[in-house]
């Protein structure tokens, strides 16, 4: 009878251990939490505790060695670890069979969240599972985020797309400059591939990152290519970002293009050449991007445009036309015939108010025209405005098209509800003029840039040093820089300001070292003005400058960016110099031997 009991009691077991990794009754498992150790149903006698985490609320990432420690009596067969989010679903991590009782967990394979990991324990002695549960903890595993992948100094275009390739006037020695960035909170490495030329650009990383490269292969032939970046961590995890660049020393060659209306002669002065873009070609290259004229002796004008208007005296003119692609190259030079009969008004110049984002209110446009025969006719004449982003060319690219100015000849008022969003872009302008007698001319387009209304500067006359020569070392060589920083209006954001100095004597190869950043917060310069106290230590004998700049990631737009920086000199005297003595002053004795040798030579003239 006991011999059947026990082989019931066998397969018993035998059918439990058969269950799905996880699936462990509550009347045969009791877990353990925040690390506590149990047995199930109380027959085992082994210990089983998690002796490397994860602890309750710790962040881990990439690699976790997990490592147990096993105490009590009875045999550990197994160890089967799980993981969950919930508590109710359990998930096989792995099942260890032999010793050492350790496994390392790749949280990669893991989203980002709150984890519990528990540990089942085989006893082949009592043939139960003794239990140990971890800690909630949180897998906070990190992809690389490229923040910036770029080719340096472009010639046209960014890269960032098939239409808008970089495109290179380089020779075949010359160098492309990359430069990468990535968020990371483990970085590791960043590899380039698919570059102009043989071969391809080391790894950068892992022991320490550019965070670019300066590829010169020595054979860079015109093309195009898609230099492709991937950036990788220590966790595994890795991104990619491609760019898009080409290689153009091939200058465009000028179509046939049509003067006026086609005819010998043109009965106006105002004669528009078209096509001059559109019979353009560039072949393979980076494309047309203006076409230069001269007229007769002038000197060479760019246009962007496709038609060119031109006013001309009555007579037969030459006009001389080459094509410009985007990086720079000049194609052939080719010959217009150009015959006119009548005369045009002609224009002058503009009036502009000064334009800037902290502008209220409309802004005056004044246009100055003459005809010597008929005159203006200003009911007839108008001026058109648009939007540019860059202020090249004869269409505004933000507006799509020309926009006239109401109905005041060729003077008026551009109004706009907010003149703080058009920051660096361009208020682009030209004038239709019509003379009494009909002619017509309409000038070419004129820019005017929208300046941020913000500037910042230090105040020269306000801003200097203690001590221009002092005594180096720690003790001796200390001097104070009072500095007054200055907005030309009240400015409530923050603002970036450091120390640098150099070696004046330093060589072109020398950088500029940062002795100290300030964080200025937001409201600062709410009054316009805020002076800034730095120490600076001369470390040796020589001239040092010191520089003060302001802003130097330039992430505040202002209007003039040049102003951003102050120099100043400090010298660290040299105490072996030739020349220097402890004092000139004589000593007392000596001073005292004068006086009785002079009041000895009185007594003498006296007697």
């Amino acid at each position: 009878m006991g011999r059947s009991v026990a082989a019931v009691w066998l397969v018993t077991l035998l059918l439990c251990s058969l269950l799905p990794n996880g699936l462990y009754t509550s009347a045969s498992i009791e877990e353990l939490e925040d690390s506590t150790v149990v047995s199930a149903s109380g027959a085992s006698n082994l210990v089983i505790a998690f002796s490397n985490g994860p602890a309750e609320n710790e962040e881990i990432k990439g690699n976790h060695a997990l490592t147990f420690s096993v105490a009590g009596s009875g045999t550990l067969e197994s160890l089967l670890i799980e993981i969950t989010t919930d508590e109710s679903t359990w998930t096989t991590v792995v099942n260890l069979t032999t010793t050492p009782w350790l496994f390392p967990l790749d949280t990669t394979g893991y989203t980002n969240d709150t984890y519990k990991l528990r540990a089942s324990g085989w006893d082949s002695d009592s043939e139960s599972f003794a239990l140990a549960s971890s800690g909630w903890f949180d897998i906070v595993n990190q992809v690389p985020v490229i923040t910036t992948f770029t080719v340096l100094n472009p010639d046209a275009g960014t890269g960032s797309s098939l239409s808008d390739r970089a495109w290179f006037n380089l020779d075949s020695q010359g160098t492309l400059a990359f430069r990468w960035g990535a968020s990371d909170d483990d970085l590791k490495q960043a590899t380039l591939a698919n570059v102009p030329g043989p071969g391809t650009p080391p790894t950068d990383g892992p022991s320490s990152l550019s965070y670019g490269w300066d590829w010169s292969s020595g054979n860079i032939q015109e093309g195009t290519w898609s230099p492709r970046l991937t950036v990788q961590d220590h966790s595994g995890l890795s991104a990619t970002s491609t760019l898009f660049i080409g290689i153009d020393r091939t200058g465009p060659s000028i179509g046939s293009v049509t003067v006026g209306d086609g005819d010998a002669w043109q009965q106006s002065s105002s004669v528009t050449v078209s096509g001059l873009i559109s019979e353009a070609d560039d072949g393979t290259g980076s494309g047309v991007a203006s076409v230069q004229y001269a007229l007769g002796e002038q000197a060479w004008t760019s246009t962007t445009s496709d038609s060119l208007a031109l006013t001309l005296e009555e007579g037969i003119h030459t006009l001389s036309l080459r094509a410009v692609d985007r990086v720079g190259n000049i194609g052939q030079n080719s010959t217009v015939t150009i015959r006119v009969d009548q005369t045009a008004p002609i224009g002058l110049s503009w009036t502009v108010d000064e334009l800037t984002t902290s502008r209220i209110g409309p802004a005056n446009i004044t246009f100055n025209a003459e005809d010597a025969d008929s005159g203006i006719d200003n009911s007839s004449s108008y001026i058109q405005y648009g939007f540019d982003s860059n202020g090249v060319g004869e269409t505004p690219d933000l507006s799509g098209r020309w926009l006239t100015l109401g109905v005041n000849g060729l003077s008026g008022q551009v109004g706009l509800a907010s003149w703080a969003t058009k920051s660096r872009q361009h208020l682009m302008l030209r004038a239709v003029l019509v003379d009494e007698a009909g002619n017509s001319f309409t000038t070419q387009a004129s820019s005017y840039q929208i300046l941020p209304g913000l500037d910042l500067s230090w105040n020269i006359s306000q801003t200097n040093v203690d001590r221009i020569v002092v005594r180096p070392g720690e003790q001796t060589g200390n001097v104070t820089i009072t500095s007054v920083l200055e907005s030309n209006e009240d400015y409530g954001g923050s603002v970036i300001v450091r120390l640098e100095t150099a070696p004046a004597d330093r060589s072109s190869t020398v950088d500029w070292t940062v002795m100290e950043t300030r964080n200025l917060p937001a409201g600062t310069l709410s009054n316009s003005s805020e002076t800034i106290v730095w120490q600076y230590t001369v470390p040796r004998s020589g001239q040092f400058d010191l520089r003060l700049v302001i802003d130097f990631a330039n992430v505040i737009d202002e209007y003039d960016e040049g102003n951003n920086d102050n120099y100043l000199v400090v010298t660290g005297a040299s105490l072996d110099a030739p020349g220097l003595v402890p004092s000139f002053a004589p000593s007392l004795v000596v001073l005292i031997l004068v006086g009785f040798a002079l009041s000895f030579l009185q007594r003498r003239t006296r007697d």
